[in-house]
């Protein structure tokens, strides 16, 4: 049976499961340093940004090529934004339930896809449109226990801001990211955002530094472990032959998240979660699928 289930996906899509549940335990790490040892969340984006800089550089130097780039102005927007955007991101996961962290994560598509329309002039397909009418739609079904009075469930406003906003993030940063690819290598991208995410939380968090104890420095080293194994799963699945048939499994991260937050947080989501996540998940399959 392992064998006959092994056979039945392409390898390309083994990866993206395997980066999807590296990047699910990580936010799992994440929301345990803050809610069960009070680590600021600026302090766990510098952690996993020391974390990424030692590896990322390592590679550099294993190339040999210089760590700076060419377009150094747009590698600092890169770092900077990046940095913000996992700033909002880690807030909303620390501040939300995992399921609706994750989920509000993945409409990014709809920021990419405005973007594109507008600072890469690409044309904006049918398949694209809807996705961004499902996950409007997804999101207003999601939110709607805020709306109502007798809801015994309500979300902080500002944690579905932050949430927003580490997805306008993530989408400003794949903009920039395509940019980059013409004239950068990737490790000199991915260096520049924990050279620039280091300095901005540091500063940030200013007096509010905790001395992590060593169960609460295993979990942020874990955050780091966690986050390079997401990494390395995506970037092999992405440099497969079969990488297209890969991207749809991405989304099963929201699966992951919804079991961890159930099993380790206690976290049931409700019904509009599952009814507006649906429909958010429906949007960015469509636009991924409809391309084959």
């Amino acid at each position: 049976m392992y064998i006959s289930l092994k056979n039945a996906l392409p390898l390309s899509a083994w990866y993206m499961v395997a980066s999807a549940l590296g990047f699910a335990l990580m936010v799992a790490c994440v929301k345990i340093a803050n809610t069960t040892y009070q680590i600021p969340v600026l302090e766990i984006v510098a952690a996993r940004a020391i974390v990424s800089a030692l590896i990322s550089y390592a590679d550099i130097r294993r190339k040999k090529i210089s760590p700076w780039g060419n377009n150094k102005p747009l590698l600092i927007a890169r770092g900077t934004v990046g940095a913000l955007a996992l700033i909002f991101v880690y807030y909303a996961v620390t501040t939300l339930p995992l399921a609706e962290a994750t989920i509000l994560q993945y409409l990014h598509p709809v920021f990419t896809a405005l973007m594109a329309l507008f600072f890469l002039k690409e044309v904006i397909q049918r398949s694209t449109l809807a996705c961004i009418a499902l996950s409007l739609m997804g999101l207003v079904i999601m939110i709607q226990p805020n709306f109502s009075p007798d809801s015994a469930i309500s979300y902080s406003w500002v944690s579905i801001g932050a949430g927003l906003l580490g997805a306008f993030g993530s989408a400003v940063a794949y903009i920039i990211v395509k940019k980059l690819t013409q004239t950068e290598d990737s490790s000199v991208i991915v260096f520049y955002f924990p050279i620039i995410a280091i300095p901005i939380s540091v500063a940030l968090l200013g007096d509010d530094f905790v001395v992590p104890s060593l169960a609460a420095t295993g979990v942020l080293v874990l955050v780091g472990i966690f986050t390079q194994v997401g990494q390395i799963g995506l970037t092999k699945a992405l440099h497969s032959a079969d990488a297209n048939k890969a991207t749809a499994y991405a989304y099963v991260q929201v699966l992951f998240s919804v079991f961890i937050g159930w099993v380790y947080f206690s976290e049931v989501p409700v019904f509009t979660t599952l009814v507006g996540g649906a429909f958010i998940m429906a949007g960015a399959l469509i636009n991924v699928l409809w391309k084959r």
